[in-house]
Protein backbone atom coordinates (compact mmCIF):
# COMPACT_ATOMS: atom_id res chain seq x y z
CA UNK A 1 0.00 0.00 0.00
CA UNK A 2 1.34 3.67 -1.12
CA UNK A 3 2.37 5.59 2.56
CA UNK A 4 0.52 8.56 2.81
CA UNK A 5 2.83 11.98 4.21
CA UNK A 6 1.34 14.87 5.39
CA UNK A 7 3.53 18.67 5.08
CA UNK A 8 2.36 21.19 6.42
CA UNK A 9 3.30 24.84 5.59
CA UNK A 10 3.40 22.92 1.92
CA UNK A 11 2.56 26.71 -0.23
CA UNK A 12 5.89 28.00 -0.41
CA UNK A 13 10.06 27.00 0.92
CA UNK A 14 10.63 24.15 2.52
CA UNK A 15 7.12 22.78 2.85
CA UNK A 16 6.60 23.09 -1.00
CA UNK A 17 10.22 21.30 -1.49
CA UNK A 18 9.58 18.71 0.60
CA UNK A 19 5.79 17.91 -0.87
CA UNK A 20 7.58 17.91 -4.38
CA UNK A 21 9.96 15.39 -3.25
CA UNK A 22 8.68 13.13 -1.22
CA UNK A 23 5.92 12.69 -4.48
CA UNK A 24 8.96 11.82 -6.58
CA UNK A 25 9.76 9.43 -3.49
CA UNK A 26 6.35 7.45 -4.11
CA UNK A 27 4.24 8.81 -1.19
CA UNK A 28 0.75 10.40 -1.37
CA UNK A 29 1.32 13.81 -0.14
CA UNK A 30 -1.10 15.75 1.52
CA UNK A 31 0.12 18.64 0.65
CA UNK A 32 -1.39 21.52 3.67
CA UNK A 33 -1.50 25.42 4.55
CA UNK A 34 -3.44 28.23 4.17
CA UNK A 35 -2.95 29.78 1.11
CA UNK A 36 -5.03 26.69 -0.92
CA UNK A 37 -4.48 28.50 -4.47
CA UNK A 38 -0.85 27.75 -4.11
CA UNK A 39 -1.73 24.49 -3.15
CA UNK A 40 -3.33 23.76 -6.34
CA UNK A 41 -0.56 25.02 -8.56
CA UNK A 42 1.34 22.35 -6.90
CA UNK A 43 -1.13 19.64 -7.14
CA UNK A 44 -1.45 20.32 -10.90
CA UNK A 45 2.06 20.15 -11.20
CA UNK A 46 3.17 17.21 -9.46
CA UNK A 47 1.33 13.85 -9.36
CA UNK A 48 0.46 12.24 -6.46
CA UNK A 49 -0.08 15.76 -4.18
CA UNK A 50 -3.11 16.47 -2.40
CA UNK A 51 -3.74 19.91 -1.67
CA UNK A 52 -6.00 20.56 1.83
CA UNK A 53 -6.38 23.59 3.28
CA UNK A 54 -5.23 23.98 6.86
CA UNK A 55 -4.52 26.60 9.77
CA UNK A 56 -2.35 25.23 12.32
CA UNK A 57 -3.59 27.81 14.93
CA UNK A 58 -7.17 26.68 14.25
CA UNK A 59 -8.44 23.31 16.56
CA UNK A 60 -11.26 22.56 13.73
CA UNK A 61 -8.94 23.62 10.79
CA UNK A 62 -6.35 20.62 12.10
CA UNK A 63 -9.35 18.53 13.37
CA UNK A 64 -10.84 18.48 9.56
CA UNK A 65 -7.52 17.89 8.33
CA UNK A 66 -7.30 14.56 10.73
CA UNK A 67 -11.24 13.68 9.66
CA UNK A 68 -10.30 13.87 5.96
CA UNK A 69 -7.23 10.77 6.35
CA UNK A 70 -7.29 7.51 5.82
CA UNK A 71 -4.25 6.94 7.09
CA UNK A 72 -1.05 8.94 7.67
CA UNK A 73 2.58 7.14 7.90
CA UNK A 74 5.19 10.48 7.50
CA UNK A 75 3.91 13.85 9.43
CA UNK A 76 6.62 16.78 8.56
CA UNK A 77 5.17 19.48 10.90
CA UNK A 78 6.81 22.37 8.38
CA UNK A 79 4.47 25.33 9.56
CA UNK A 80 6.17 28.18 11.24
CA UNK A 81 8.33 30.77 10.87
CA UNK A 82 9.90 33.81 12.27
CA UNK A 83 8.90 37.61 12.77
CA UNK A 84 11.16 40.42 13.48
CA UNK A 85 14.56 41.26 15.18
CA UNK A 86 14.15 43.15 17.64
CA UNK A 87 16.11 42.99 21.06
CA UNK A 88 14.35 41.63 23.74
CA UNK A 89 14.14 44.87 25.34
CA UNK A 90 11.47 46.37 22.75
CA UNK A 91 9.89 43.07 21.14
CA UNK A 92 6.62 43.27 20.38
CA UNK A 93 4.51 40.97 22.67
CA UNK A 94 2.13 39.96 19.95
CA UNK A 95 5.09 38.65 17.75
CA UNK A 96 6.28 36.44 20.21
CA UNK A 97 2.84 35.41 20.68
CA UNK A 98 1.94 34.66 17.01
CA UNK A 99 5.09 32.77 16.85
CA UNK A 100 5.03 30.13 19.54
CA UNK A 101 0.98 30.08 18.58
CA UNK A 102 2.39 28.82 14.77
CA UNK A 103 5.94 26.80 15.39
CA UNK A 104 4.65 25.21 18.78
CA UNK A 105 1.30 25.18 19.13
CA UNK A 106 0.70 24.95 15.59
CA UNK A 107 2.56 21.36 15.52
CA UNK A 108 1.33 20.30 18.58
CA UNK A 109 -2.10 20.81 17.71
CA UNK A 110 -1.69 18.56 14.54
CA UNK A 111 1.48 16.54 16.09
CA UNK A 112 -1.91 15.25 18.60
CA UNK A 113 -4.34 14.80 15.55
CA UNK A 114 -2.38 12.92 13.52
CA UNK A 115 -0.37 10.66 15.95
CA UNK A 116 -2.98 7.85 16.43
CA UNK A 117 -2.64 7.81 12.35
CA UNK A 118 1.22 7.64 12.66
CA UNK A 119 0.79 4.99 15.53
CA UNK A 120 -1.99 2.36 13.30
CA UNK A 121 0.49 2.70 10.60
CA UNK A 122 2.81 0.32 12.21
CA UNK A 123 5.72 2.42 11.11
CA UNK A 124 5.29 6.09 11.37
CA UNK A 125 7.80 9.21 11.15
CA UNK A 126 6.72 12.39 12.89
CA UNK A 127 9.20 14.71 11.71
CA UNK A 128 10.16 18.35 12.99
CA UNK A 129 11.25 21.03 10.87
CA UNK A 130 12.93 23.29 13.78
CA UNK A 131 16.12 25.13 12.93
CA UNK A 132 19.40 25.88 14.76
CA UNK A 133 17.68 29.04 16.47
CA UNK A 134 16.65 26.13 18.15
CA UNK A 135 20.06 24.98 19.53
CA UNK A 136 21.91 28.07 19.78
CA UNK A 137 20.54 31.21 20.64
CA UNK A 138 21.25 34.76 18.90
CA UNK A 139 21.00 38.81 19.83
CA UNK A 140 18.02 39.80 17.55
CA UNK A 141 16.47 36.18 17.81
CA UNK A 142 14.53 36.31 21.26
CA UNK A 143 11.16 35.66 20.34
CA UNK A 144 11.83 33.18 17.56
CA UNK A 145 15.04 31.38 19.64
CA UNK A 146 12.46 31.15 22.32
CA UNK A 147 10.02 29.30 19.89
CA UNK A 148 12.35 26.94 18.28
CA UNK A 149 13.57 25.95 21.72
CA UNK A 150 10.47 25.13 22.72
CA UNK A 151 9.97 22.89 19.81
CA UNK A 152 13.18 21.42 19.65
CA UNK A 153 12.52 20.20 23.86
CA UNK A 154 8.76 19.21 22.35
CA UNK A 155 10.40 16.98 20.06
CA UNK A 156 12.81 15.48 23.03
CA UNK A 157 9.74 14.83 25.13
CA UNK A 158 7.91 13.32 21.77
CA UNK A 159 10.79 10.29 21.37
CA UNK A 160 10.96 10.10 25.31
CA UNK A 161 7.16 9.01 25.49
CA UNK A 162 6.81 7.62 22.72
CA UNK A 163 9.65 4.91 23.18
CA UNK A 164 8.11 1.48 22.69
CA UNK A 165 5.65 2.47 20.14
CA UNK A 166 6.20 2.38 16.07
CA UNK A 167 6.87 5.95 15.68
CA UNK A 168 9.99 7.28 14.88
CA UNK A 169 10.52 10.81 16.14
CA UNK A 170 13.50 12.83 13.85
CA UNK A 171 14.22 16.86 14.09
CA UNK A 172 15.57 18.18 11.24
CA UNK A 173 17.28 21.29 11.97
CA UNK A 174 18.68 24.02 9.32
CA UNK A 175 20.51 27.08 9.39
CA UNK A 176 20.94 29.47 6.64
CA UNK A 177 18.15 28.65 4.12
CA UNK A 178 17.56 31.41 1.47
CA UNK A 179 14.16 30.80 0.35
CA UNK A 180 11.56 33.26 -1.48
CA UNK A 181 9.68 34.42 1.90
CA UNK A 182 11.23 33.43 5.25
CA UNK A 183 13.69 36.16 5.57
CA UNK A 184 10.65 38.93 3.60
CA UNK A 185 8.09 37.67 5.89
CA UNK A 186 10.55 38.07 8.94
CA UNK A 187 11.54 41.76 8.04
CA UNK A 188 7.59 42.59 7.12
CA UNK A 189 8.11 42.64 3.70
CA UNK A 190 11.60 44.93 3.59
CA UNK A 191 12.54 43.53 0.50
CA UNK A 192 16.41 45.27 1.10
CA UNK A 193 16.86 43.83 4.82
CA UNK A 194 15.76 40.55 4.11
CA UNK A 195 18.61 40.32 1.35
CA UNK A 196 20.99 41.95 3.31
CA UNK A 197 20.61 38.53 5.34
CA UNK A 198 22.13 36.53 2.56
CA UNK A 199 24.62 39.27 0.78
CA UNK A 200 27.76 37.92 0.25
CA UNK A 201 27.44 34.28 1.43
CA UNK A 202 28.40 31.61 -1.14
CA UNK A 203 25.79 29.28 -2.11
CA UNK A 204 23.48 29.24 0.86
CA UNK A 205 20.99 26.19 1.38
CA UNK A 206 18.14 25.93 -0.55
CA UNK A 207 15.03 24.76 0.26
CA UNK A 208 15.79 21.49 -2.14
CA UNK A 209 18.99 20.91 0.23
CA UNK A 210 16.52 20.88 3.27
CA UNK A 211 14.03 18.45 1.15
CA UNK A 212 16.59 16.12 0.23
CA UNK A 213 17.30 15.85 3.90
CA UNK A 214 13.99 15.42 5.01
CA UNK A 215 13.29 12.81 2.29
CA UNK A 216 16.59 10.80 3.48
CA UNK A 217 15.45 10.57 7.36
CA UNK A 218 12.03 9.51 6.22
CA UNK A 219 13.41 7.01 3.62
CA UNK A 220 15.35 5.17 6.39
CA UNK A 221 14.61 1.41 7.69
CA UNK A 222 11.99 1.47 10.20
CA UNK A 223 14.55 0.36 13.23
CA UNK A 224 16.81 3.42 12.47
CA UNK A 225 15.84 6.45 13.76
CA UNK A 226 17.71 10.07 12.89
CA UNK A 227 16.92 11.92 16.07
CA UNK A 228 18.45 15.03 15.02
CA UNK A 229 20.29 16.55 11.79
CA UNK A 230 21.22 19.33 11.62
CA UNK A 231 22.38 21.03 8.09
CA UNK A 232 24.38 24.35 6.98
CA UNK A 233 25.57 25.18 4.26
CA UNK A 234 29.27 24.91 4.10
CA UNK A 235 29.64 28.73 4.47
CA UNK A 236 28.02 29.03 7.82
CA UNK A 237 29.82 27.04 10.81
CA UNK A 238 27.71 28.13 13.72
CA UNK A 239 25.30 31.15 13.87
CA UNK A 240 27.78 33.92 14.71
CA UNK A 241 30.63 32.38 11.77
CA UNK A 242 29.51 33.23 8.03
CA UNK A 243 31.83 33.57 5.36
CA UNK A 244 30.68 36.32 3.18
CA UNK A 245 32.52 37.62 0.29
CA UNK A 246 33.47 41.02 -0.51
CA UNK A 247 32.21 42.43 -3.93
Amino acid sequence: MTKTAVVTGASSGIGRATARRLASEGFDVVAAARRRERLDELAAEVPGVRPVTLDVTSDASVAELAASLDRCDVLVNNAGGAIGLEPVATGDAADWRRMYETNVIGSLRVTQALLPKLVASGDGVLLMLTSVAGLVSYEGGGGYNAAKHAQTSMTEVLRLELCGQPVRVVEVAPGMVHTEEFSLNRFRGDADRAGKIYQGVPDPLSADDVADAIAWCVTRPAHVNIDRLVIRPRAQAAQHKIHRVTP
